[in-house]
């Protein structure tokens, strides 16, 4: 089965994230005009293996790490979010504001 065209969207998006930052499925869907942050997750649910893609970076608009019950194991997106330097206490990213990356910058860059 083909992928859907905004999967590819989305995940070059997610790749343009830096290390030590994060974004939310809300943030990415709206600079893609893709309508609902769900179809951002369900974009990265789909990729969440696979190396070259850092879904571990897309956080819900809390900071929560709302997505972590479908990597391999519950703690391992706050694990590779620690290697990056970025906390995680109570599943949520510490300094979230601070941490944080709008697409937007993208354009900006």
């Amino acid at each position: 089965m083909e992928e859907p065209f905004y999967y590819e969207q989305v995940y070059e998006v997610v790749r343009r994230i830096p290390r030590g930052r994060v974004s939310t499925y809300g943030a990415i869907a709206d600079y893609l005009a893709l309508g609902s942050a769900r179809m951002v997750g369900w974009a990265l649910y789909q990729s969440v293996l696979e190396e070259h893609i850092p879904a571990h970076r897309v956080v819900n608009r809390k900071g929560e790490l709302s997505g972590r019950h479908h990597f391999p194991t519950p703690s391992f997106m706050e694990e590779l979010l620690a290697q990056e330097g970025v906390e995680v206490v109570d599943h949520c990213v510490r300094e979230f504001k601070s941490r944080f990356w709008h697409p937007q910058e993208i354009d900006a860059g």
